[in-house]
This record gives C-alpha cells, sequence and structure tokens, in this order.
C-alpha cells in the first residue's frame, strides 16, 4: 500500500512556532523525533550510561564488563559528514533517557538499603563481647540483689567483666533502646535448655536466705521439708527453685557458719579468762591412752620392702670383687696413676682405670654388665654390648681386639671385627663417635717387663 507523500513545510505538532528547518530534513530516511517538555529529575551523568544491548547490532559477552559512553543515534551518523567542525550535541531518544533515570533510581535506592543496614550493623558491632546468656545472667541477677558489686563477685559470665562495665551494660539495656532491642531480640531466640541453666544458676536474694535461715544448723532436715518450705513460699522463692538447690544452699550456708543461729556470741566479763588455747588443750591430752590403729596389711608390705632393700644390698656386696675398672670424673680425678693402675682410657667427662690384665670395653644393659660401660661418656646407641676386649700381655704390651659389628678406629685406622691392634701410650680410640686416649702406666709396665725377664732367664 502506499501512503501519500508528505510535504517538507509540513507543520508539526510537536514543534513551537518559528523553528527554522533543520537541514538534515532532506535526508532521505528522515522521520520526525517525538519529545516532551516533562524534566527528567536524574543523577549527574545518568544520561551518558547506555547498554550495548541497545544500539542496533551490538551484544555483551558473559565475560565483558558495561562502559560509559555517549549515545548517538543512527541518523546523526549517517548524516553528519567526517570533516565538519561545527559543535553538535548527541541526541538522546526519550527510551533511553527513560532507561538511565531507572538504573540511576535503582542504584540509589540500592545505595539506600546497603547504608541503612550498615548503620544497623554499626549499632550491634559493640554487642558481640555481650552474649544473651550474659544479658540474661545479668538481669536476673540484679532482680535479685539490686546490687551490681554482689552481681559481679557471685555471677559467672563468659567472659570477666569488671563493676564499670557491668554498671555501662546496665545503663545501656535500660535507656538505649537500640542496645535494648537487640539484646532481647536475642534472648529471645535462646534455646530452652541454655535459658534454664542460666536460672538454675540465679542468686538467692535475701528474702530467699532469711527463710532457709529458719532451719536451724543443729537440724537434718530432709529434701521433703525443703520441698514445704518451697510450696509455701512460692511468691518468695524464684520459679526455677527446686528442693535440691535449696538443700545445697542451705549446705553451704551452714559450711560457712551464716545461718542465723551459728553467729558467735560473746562471752561474758568473768568467764573470757578461763577459755584454753590450742597449746594448753594439747598439753592436757595424754597420748598412752590414745588406742594405736595399725593399718590392715602394713606389717607385710614393711616385711616385703625390707626384703627388697637387703637384696639389692647382697648384689651391690657381691659386684665389689667383680669390679676391676674404677670410674672417675675428670675434672675430680688426678693425672698421677697410682701404683695399682695399668692404664688409664681417658675420655671427655670420665676416665677409666685399668686394673687388671683383661677387661672388656662396650655398653651394660638391664641383663648384661660390662667392665668399661661407655654410656658414662656420653650417647652409646650404636655401640655393641661387647664391642672390645683389651688385654696385657707378659711382655708388657696392650693389645685390643674388636668383637663389634662397628669397626674400632685406633689412631686413624680401622680395626674391623675380629683382627687386634696394639696399643701405645697415648694411642687414640674412638668408638661410634666416642673418643679416648690410652694412656699407659709406664713405671708399672716397666716392673712388670723386669719380672717377666727375671722369670725366662735362670739364674
Amino acid at each position: 500500500m502506499d501512503f501519500p507523500a508528505t510535504p517538507s513545510n509540513a507543520s508539526d505538532s510537536n514543534e513551537y512556532p518559528g523553528a527554522t528547518a533543520s537541514p538534515y530534513d532532506n535526508a532521505q530516511d528522515n522521520t520526525k523525533r517525538r519529545s516532551s517538555s516533562r524534566s527528567i529529575k536524574r543523577r549527574r551523568f545518568d544520561d551518558e550510561l547506555v547498554e550495548y544491548s541497545g544500539l542496533p547490532g551490538a551484544s555483551l559477552a558473559k565475560g565483558d564488563k558495561r562502559m560509559r559512553t555517549l549515545s548517538y543515534t543512527s541518523q546523526y551518523q549517517d548524516v553528519v559528514p567526517a570533516t565538519t567542525s561545527a559543535p553538535t550535541t548527541p541526541v538522546i531518544p526519550a527510551q533511553e533517557r527513560r532507561r538511565s533515570s531507572k538504573l540511576s533510581l535503582g542504584g540509589s535506592v540500592g545505595r539506600k538499603s546497603r547504608r541503612k543496614g550498615q548503620l544497623s550493623h554499626l549499632s550491634t558491632k559493640d554487642l558481640g563481647r555481650w552474649k544473651p546468656t550474659d544479658d540474661l545472667a545479668l538481669i536476673l541477677g540484679v532482680q535479685q540483689t539490686n546490687d551490681l558489686r554482689i552481681v559481679h563477685r557471685g555471677v559467672k559470665f563468659s567472659c570477666r567483666f569488671t563493676v564499670g562495665e557491668l554498671q555501662s551494660r546496665w545503663y545501656a539495656l535500660l535507656y538505649n533502646a537500640e542496645v535494648s532491642r537487640v539484646a532481647v531480640a536475642a534472648m529471645r531466640n535462646l534455646h530452652p535448655d541454655l535459658v534454664a541453666a542460666v536460672q538454675q544458676q540465679a542468686l538467692f536474694s535475701t528474702a530467699e536466705e532469711d527463710l532457709l535461715g529458719t532451719l536451724t544448723s543443729t537440724s537434718h532436715p530432709a529434701p521433703e521439708k525443703f520441698q514445704e518450705l518451697l510450696e509455701q513460699n512460692p511468691h518468695v522463692f524464684y520459679p526455677s527453685r527446686t528442693a535440691k538447690s535449696l538443700m545445697a544452699h542451705w549446705q553451704l550456708l551452714k559450711q560457712y557458719q551464716l545461718l542465723p543461729d551459728q553467729t558467735v556470741q560473746p562471752l561474758p566479763k568473768g568467764q573470757s579468762d578461763n577459755v584454753l588455747t590450742f597449746s594448753d588443750a594439747e598439753d592436757t591430752i595424754n597420748d598412752s591412752e590414745i588406742p594405736d590403729f595399725k593399718e590392715d596389711g602394713i606389717d607385710v608390705e614393711m616385711q616385703l620392702a625390707d626384703r627388697v632393700e637387703k637384696k639389692n644390698i647382697r648384689l651391690l656386696e657381691n659386684s665389689l670383687s667383680r669390679w676391676q675398672v674404677l670410674v672417675q670424673s675428670v675434672a675430680g680425678g688426678t693425672s698421677e696413676l697410682d701404683r695399682n693402675t695399668l692404664a688409664v682410657l681417658r675420655g671427655r667427662l670420665v676416665r677409666y682405670l685399668m686394673r687388671s690384665r683383661e677387661i672388656a670395653v662396650g655398653r651394660s644393659t638391664r641383663d648384661h654388665s660390662i667392665d668399661v660401660d661407655l654410656s658414662l661418656e656420653g650417647p652409646a646407641a650404636k655401640v655393641s654390648r661387647k664391642q672390645a676386649t683389651i688385654r696385657l700381655r707378659n711382655t708388657g704390651d696392650f693389645f685390643m681386639s674388636s668383637e663389634g659389628k662397628r669397626p674400632i678406629f685406633v689412631d686413624g685406622r680401622p680395626v674391623l671385627q675380629g683382627n687386634k691392634v696394639k696399643l701405645n701410650h697415648n694411642s687414640v680410640i674412638e668408638i661410634a663417635g666416642l673418643r679416648f686416649v690410652f694412656l699407659v702406666n709406664l713405671d708399672l709396665i716397666s716392673a712388670i717387663r723386669q719380672e717377666a725377664v727375671k722369670v725366662t732367664i735362670p739364674v
């Protein structure tokens, strides 16, 4: 269907009188733009926010970000030449303006809601140290005693609060509407078991202790008596009180002499001088009149302990004759050798004195004893129980035979298992990381050699 041609100079109802013709009216795809005189309230630069989806032929990928750019109509891009230098104003469609205004309004509403949430968070930020159970215990304690100092001494909170902190919290619960609202809501959300546990630990009021004081300390009331007292005075006792809790508190009052009939009465003036002291009362006691009670089985235990001690003494006496090597401390021992010492195996901490012609070197265990226990010098976990044997021949020479799995180093040369090596004066012996110096008593050895020569040569 063909439409009638519209004259180029036809008047439009949307144009104001006296408007001049635009140079773009002669374009082939010329269409009239409808505009509104109503003002749009928006923030600054909101008219520059355009989505890619609003442009023809444009699409936004999943990972791409939206950008802020100026929008131009296709009409403006097709008509304006590239070489023009006249300042132009971008034309924005009404649909884009409405969309940008909606975006700006939505962003402002979101910011307002977030700001409100931040304010509520700031109002409850200081309430983290006080738990709902603490608030409940504080309220119950103040209701029972009307004294914050007694509450501070008698109530066990989740943290160690001072009296000043208790006072500040109590005033906040009373006069700060925001803190009170949050605290009450948190206490209402507590589990019934937690509420019952806090109520059971509530302090006793003065009226409750006065009623418990009606039971004298000399009496032995049964739980039924406390149940009767609880039923007769329901308006005085706290609703969570039970006969068992009343009995426990009465026993504490009796233990610490706090019942009314346990107050100390002052003695008359004439009888104050006749009061005996503890030492005078002790002197009046005769020890012979006190019966001697013996515990069952104490005599049997004493006999067993005596047998064990005697056995240890006997073992020590039998091992005295076997001790051929004396151990001395390096700091306390003397460097001079006596007439009974043939040689010395000197370590960093101890000195092993060789007083027999043959000694065994190794590591002592519970079931195996050795002449030279190298564990006294240092860590000997890698030393065999019998690592080596040192012998003195009639010629006056010392020989060491290796009998352990690990080799022995004498003056830097290894001695394997089953081999022997001659020990000289000042020889360095290394066994599993432990180093010793072998010192020979030259005077005693020379005397032994002379006796050996006399025996071999007949007179």
